[in-house]
């Protein structure tokens, strides 16, 4: 095997602890193009669609990279901001404000990067850029609150992948999940109180969680159990009986089950029955982006009213919050024990001038 060749490194250097948030992913523009390298690598992934290679080469290259792209690429127009793409922008806030509430609890030499699984900035690259920094340990924190095979689990295939081609490896740690953190809940809790405070409260609240072909849980995936754990947990939060709130699943592909119930139809159905308001949260995402602003917040409304409900309003994400922040901060410290160490300065420079002089007698 053939290394990557490694950075360049002068002793008395301070060793760095690495913090990767790694998010989904994003194209790198609100065009066809852009839209289509994008989904070529995401629908690419074994780990996200598990049907036979070869059937699913024809499927994707064949039609699907053929028709969808243009019309992703409209919704993704739909929802960009002026700084880029919300998901991009939202999760590159939460790195830097983690750097800053992390930076008031501890003076040892760290970093915090982020990532995107799919696009850019990509995995590999940023871990080259945190080695660059001479980190010497690295804490992978997906952002994905609940585990699944196909979101967690192929952050950590590229990372241990790109491990593979490196020389001089560093530490490593990774975060499974955070789904029943009392942080994470409680700021879940928060901005949803926020929110009613200002505009008044629903007659039904809907957890709308990103979906996953039901046989993801019939193989032993427990992104399932999770999701109606955080829905239970958010839902006592808050002070809700069982009747004022309902757990649904969106963004639904092909013709296959997935787990239901599924949130269109829950809307549909909520709408048929002339409920009046209802709103809808994604605990299942920590920072807003094309699932929450096109297909909850504008799809979600019209399926809802069309069928003759009442008020829609859809609650943003955590994003940037405060409780969040902090809830962030607490769970990477948790997984940081032992490793945020300050540098000694003295120390540091007795090490270069050993260097300095075992180099001379060369």
């Amino acid at each position: 095997m053939s290394y990557q060749a490694e950075p360049s490194y002068t002793h008395g250097t301070p060793e760095k602890t690495g913090i990767l948030l790694v998010n989904l992913g994003t194209p790198d523009a609100p065009t066809p193009r852009a839209v289509r390298t994008y989904l070529k690598e995401f629908l690419s992934d074994p780990r996200v669609v598990e049907i036979p290679r070869a059937l699913w080469w024809l499927i994707l290259n064949g039609i699907i990279l053929n028709t969808r792209p243009k019309k992703s690429a409209a919704k993704y127009a739909s929802i960009w901001l002026k700084e880029g793409s919300p998901l991009r922008v939202h999760t590159e806030k939460q790195a830097a404000l983690l750097q800053g509430f992390l930076g008031q609890r501890s003076k040892a030499p760290f970093v915090v990067e982020y990532a995107m699984r799919y696009g850019n900035p990509s995995i590999p690259g940023v871990l080259h850029k945190l080695k660059e920094q001479n980190c010497q340990r690295i804490l992978v924190v997906p952002m994905y609150p609940q585990y699944a095979a196909s979101t967690t689990a192929t952050v950590n295939d590229i990372v241990f992948a790109e491990l593979q081609r490196m020389r001089n490896t560093p530490a490593l740690r990774t975060i499974k999940h955070f789904h029943d953190h009392p942080g994470y809940i409680r700021a879940l809790a928060g901005n949803i109180n926020d929110y009613w405070l200002k505009n008044g409260r629903p007659e039904k609240l809907l957890m709308s969680f990103h979906g996953l072909p039901q046989y993801t849980l019939d193989k032993g995936d427990p992104y399932h159990c999770e999701c109606h754990k955080t829905g239970r947990l958010l839902a006592q939060e808050l002070g809700l009986q069982p009747g004022q709130y309902s757990i649904s699943f969106q963004s639904r592909f092909g013709k296959a089950a997935w787990l239901q119930p599924y949130t269109s139809a829950t809307l549909k159905e909520w709408g048929k029955q002339k409920t009046g308001r209802v709103d809808v949260v994604c605990p299942g995402f920590v920072a807003d982006c094309l699932e929450t602003l096109e297909e909850i917040a504008m799809e979600g409304r019209e399926d809802f009213q069309h069928a003759g409900g009442g008020e829609y309003h859809y609650i943003p994400c955590l994003n940037g919050r405060d409780d969040w922040i902090r809830a962030l901060t607490d769970l990477v410290a948790d997984n940081l024990q032992g490793w945020l160490v300050e540098t000694d300065a003295a120390e540091l420079e007795q090490g270069r001038l050993r260097a300095l002089a075992m180099n001379a007698k060369r």
